[in-house]
Order: C-alpha cells, then sequence, then structure tokens
C-alpha cells in the first residue's frame, strides 16, 4: 500500500500546491472555514468554496511560553491577512522571538508533517512561514 498523506483540517487541500478553502456565504461574502448552517453576518444558508490565497500579511501574533504537556514551546501563534481573509495560524521555520517576527511582515502558506500513523497514513498541517 502507498503512503497516503491527508490534511490535519478540511479547509487545507493537497491537492496541486497546497492552499486552503473557505466557505463564502453567497449573499453577503462573508467567508468561513468552519461548517456553518448560516452566516453569522447575514443568516443566509448557502455557501460556496473559495480558494484562499498562499502569500499575505502578518497582523496579529503573540509568542506563546506556556502550553499543554507534550507541545514544543515557545512558538508563534499569529493572524495572516490573505487578500481579506483572515487566517490564524502558527509562523514556523523562523525563529519565535521578536527579531524573527514582525507585525506586517510578508508570510506565504506551508505545510509540514504531524507525523504518520502505522499504515503510512501522514497528517499534514499548516502555517505560514515569511516570504
Amino acid at each position: 500500500m502507498a503512503d497516503t498523506k491527508i490534511p490535519l483540517v478540511d479547509y487545507l487541500s493537497l491537492d496541486g500546491e497546497p492552499h486552503l478553502i473557505a466557505q463564502e456565504c453567497t449573499s453577503c461574502g462573508a467567508k468561513y472555514f468552519d461548517r456553518r448552517n448560516a452566516c453569522a453576518g447575514c443568516f443566509a444558508t448557502e455557501f460556496s468554496p473559495v480558494e484562499v490565497g498562499r502569500e499575505g500579511v502578518l497582523t496579529s501574533f503573540t509568542i506563546v511560553a506556556f502550553a499543554a504537556p507534550g507541545v514544543k514551546v515557545p512558538f508563534v501563534a499569529g493572524v495572516v491577512d490573505c487578500g481579506g481573509i483572515s487566517v490564524r495560524g502558527n509562523v514556523i521555520n523562523t525563529e519565535p522571538d521578536p527579531d524573527h517576527v514582525k507585525l506586517g511582515m510578508p508570510v506565504r502558506l506551508a505545510t509540514y508533517s504531524m507525523g504518520a500513523d502505522d499504515h503510512g497514513t501522514e497528517a499534514i498541517a499548516f502555517g505560514f512561514e515569511p516570504a
């Protein structure tokens, strides 16, 4: 059996170049990553998938120093503006300190392995790295 890669979250697409997919309200254009029965903005119930840009700007971040047991710290949790869509994700592939992470810095989507099970199925997560 060939090794398989699966996204850790259902809004991460691994087809072609990895990218995120938001659900856009067909009535007001609000975008969401989680499943919705209705839009929080206008209460409409129809959504369509929309691809989220792979590049963005870091608009907010914190350096996390304390976490649950087994979670390596420090790490950077951030909010990235990807063409008008706010995406929460960790800033990866850089040192987790204020000398390397700045508000307004350009970033791009990156994926990484969370590990594989006994059958070779690998879970793939996403974050953002300096562009």
